[in-house]
């Protein structure tokens, strides 16, 4: 299948255009802040693009990412913008023909942005296979990806390579192509429904496990979409199953735990990153309006202060106390509780 995924991508498609199905293309709209910078980007890089998302998370200035799948380089020349000159963008990727694309502009990008140096570079690679290319373990401060892990044959190994090359309290931010069930033998060998990102998508909850086995032992879903097909012929052989667009946040932090478990934590963010003055966003569940003091769970209280993030909030609370569950987080007391009273309900972010 590795190579049907070269060919459909070096060779059948030759723009966004001739994608049979809407599952490897963006509905939504860019940020605001996103469009000055996607005007810079090159024609032939954006006709190029083939992805169920656009890959920005915030707070980027200085760091330094990798994009597993950079295709033509869209994604990772955007990033290099919000990274500035003194942070860097390495895309990995394993077709010629995008390689050649995002290769061919990289001096264009640099007088775009007015760097004195170029800050991106372009390494091709299998993604199950980064422990094997030109990259330094636990160097990366963030990870992305653009709707390609879908079409890796071992996503697991993705997983695990990945995490070996963040730093400790480094993140993995990444859109992809789920479905709401296994997908069954016959259609996972269909070579277009693969690499129109259908056929290789996880089933969720095997994303979570292998997640959680890779030691990313709390995902964030950040956001989601269902997936329209619009092909009538692609959607009668894929029958009931259904399929959906997602962004996930992974952390490196050892000391993330299985549940969310409360110790009276507490978080207030500053409002000081640029893209996010009024709230910061951490996934689906925790949107944390600046200067308000919001209750958080032990996890999320180590995802903000070991992270990038850190500098952008103040810190409430330690780990003297065990108080339980989080409340309202989804992971009840196995017990019978009617005879007991009622705890007090606390307000923050659900986890």
């Amino acid at each position: 299948m590795r190579e049907d995924v070269q060919d459909y991508y070096g060779k059948t498609l030759q723009s966004s255009s001739d994608l049979q199905t809407n599952a490897c293309t963006t509905a939504d709209a860019p940020p605001a802040y996103l469009k000055p910078i996607l005007a810079k980007v090159h024609d032939e890089v954006m006709a190029k693009y083939y992805g169920c998302g656009l890959i920005a998370p915030t707070a980027l200035e200085g760091v330094k990412v990798l994009d597993l799948g950079s295709g033509s380089g869209r994604d990772c020349y955007v990033i290099s913008a919000l990274v500035g000159e003194q942070g860097s963008v390495t895309g990995v990727d394993m077709t010629d023909e995008q390689l050649a694309v995002a290769n061919r502009h990289v001096e264009y990008h640099r007088e775009q942005f007015g760097y004195a140096t170029a800050n991106t570079r372009f390494v091709k690679g299998y993604l199950e296979e980064l422990d094997q290319l030109d990259l330094e373990p636990n160097s990366f401060d963030v990870i992305i990806s653009n709707c390609v892990i879908n079409l890796c044959s071992d996503k697991a190994a993705v997983l695990r390579h990945a995490r070996s090359l963040l730093k400790p309290g480094g993140e993995m931010y990444f859109s992809d192509v789920y479905a709401d069930r296994r997908i069954p033998e016959a259609l996972a060998k269909d070579s277009v429904l693969y690499g129109e990102c259908l056929s290789g998508a996880l089933y969720w909850n095997d994303f979570i496990n292998i997640a959680k086995q890779a030691g990313f032992h709390d995902p964030r879903l950040v956001e989601d979409s269902p997936l329209s097909i619009s092909n009538p012929a692609i959607e009668a052989a894929v029958g009931n199953i259904r399929f959906y667009s997602a962004t996930y946040r992974l952390f490196n932090i050892d000391t993330l735990e299985p549940a969310c478990e409360d110790y009276g934590q507490a978080v207030r963010y500053n409002g000081s990153i640029e893209q996010s003055p009024h709230a910061f966003i951490l996934d689906n569940h925790h949107v944390i309006e600046t200067g308000r003091l919001f209750p958080v769970c032990g996890n999320t209280y180590d995802m903000l202060q070991q992270s990038r993030f850190a500098q952008h909030f103040s810190f409430f609370g330690d780990r003297q106390q065990h108080l339980g569950i989080f409340a309202d987080c989804g992971t009840p007391i196995p017990f019978d509780t009617a005879a007991t009273t009622e705890a007090t309900a606390t307000s923050g972010g659900c986890c």
